[in-house]
């Protein structure tokens, strides 16, 4: 069975998530924000992949410093994914002061139904859920679904973002909350009451 960890991040309290196995000797991440409150959690062991929910600033303004210590560190999100990884205008991150313009070869692409292997016996299945951007994956690990911003529960999803559109977004969040039946659903920010 997987653990599920996060960290809440100091940038609009997005989150990273930390999956692991009690067998395994390397962890996943789900977004990547503050990675030295990630490194503290993960101890000794290794990382070996992230996977992107959506290329937003906030998910993924960790992901330079995490390079440095993992430079070949498999990345998964989808074609507007990668395009917007190396552009600073598109991943909102020139407008924070901190411009990401990553294009690298350990950048993998998927799409609807992919199937990632993370642990033994166990994989990540990815759902192209756009709306609040192109990029949206929701990921299915066993009873887990990593949202996001496709789908926060008690929150409007947010549509006023360049490339965001509202129509998808409905049919997005309309389908996560059918494939939630049964399952937890991990967000891709602090739920505040």
């Amino acid at each position: 069975m997987v653990k599920v960890e996060f960290v809440v991040n100091r940038v609009f309290t997005s989150r990273t998530y930390i999956l692991s196995t009690d067998d395994a000797e390397g962890v996943w991440l789900v977004d990547c924000g503050d990675v030295d409150k990630a490194l503290e959690i993960i101890g000794h062991r290794s990382i070996k992949g992230v996977l992107l929910t959506h290329v937003h600033f906030d998910h993924i303004y960790g992901l330079p410093d995490l390079l440095k210590v993992y430079p070949n560190l498999p990345i998964y999100t989808n074609a507007f994914g990668v395009e917007a990884l190396g552009n600073e205008r598109v991943n909102m991150s020139r407008y924070h002061e901190m411009p990401i313009n990553y294009r690298g070869d350990n950048v993998r692409v998927v799409s609807e139904g992919d199937r990632i292997p993370l642990f033994e016996e166990m994989e990540a299945i990815c759902y192209e859920t756009p709306g609040h951007n192109p990029s949206c994956l929701t990921f299915e690990i066993g009873d887990y679904l990593f949202t996001g911003d496709a789908y926060i529960p008690g929150v409007e999803v947010v549509t006023s973002l360049p490339n965001a559109d509202k129509r998808l977004a409905v049919e997005s969040k309309k389908r996560i909350i059918e494939m939630a039946k049964g399952k937890t659903i991990y967000p891709g920010h602090e739920i505040i009451d």
